[in-house]
């Protein structure tokens, strides 16, 4: 197996076949390599917020911005809640660092992810509580076609109860869950607007 390059690396030989980067560039993009490796470290849990303010002190606003931005974008609806507690205080320790910092803002912002993730949790319980019991009053939801050797399809019960929960929570969570990240994504944009 070949050894995997660098961002940096890959950016170099393309250059090398385009022209030569400035010092600035190349600058620019030791730095954004560092900030990726730091998040990298964030993310695997080896550092928390605490470490990843310590480790991104003295960066260019640029870099503070990349990184928030890198943190925001994986950032999903389904995150464990322990997941998004440490990406939410990584947010507002690298916006700490700033010279303007917006952190009433921001920790607004995470306020409502971490309100509309929990909401999001309980509705997807009950709809699975709801539907447990549903099919456990009708058996019939249980049932499924299943053809015959002679090529008839009959319905038969094959499903555990659990078994026919999963099978038709798709159904009733995909209007909800449209809802859902519609209002997650509003607000995620709104949380990138206030990354300065």
């Amino acid at each position: 197996m070949g050894k995997v390059k660098s961002a940096f690396e890959i950016a170099m030989e393309k250059a090398g076949s385009i022209g030569t980067l400035s010092e600035e560039e190349k600058e620019r993009m030791r730095d954004e390599e560092k900030v990726i490796s730091i998040l990298k470290e964030f993310y695997n849990r080896r550092i928390d917020s605490n470490g990843l303010w310590q480790q991104l002190q003295g960066s260019k606003a640029s870099l503070l911005r990349m990184a928030q931005m890198n943190i925001i974008r994986s950032i999903g609806l389904g995150n464990a809640t322990e997941e998004l507690e440490n990406r939410m205080h990584g947010i507002l320790a690298i916006e700490t660092l700033k010279k303007k910092p917006n952190t009433a803002m921001i920790e607004s912002a995470l306020r409502a992810i971490r309100d509309l993730q929990k909401d999001y949790e309980g509705m997807k319980e009950r709809v699975m509580e709801d539907l447990k019991t549903q099919i456990e009053m009708h058996p019939q939801l249980r049932m499924q076609p299943v053809r015959t050797p002679d090529g008839k399809t009959v319905r038969q019960m094959t499903l555990s109860v659990d078994d026919a929960v999963k099978a038709r929570l798709g159904e009733y969570l995909s209007e909800q869950e449209k809802q859902y990240n519609e209002e997650f994504s509003g607000i995620i944009r709104e949380l990138e607007e206030h990354i300065k």
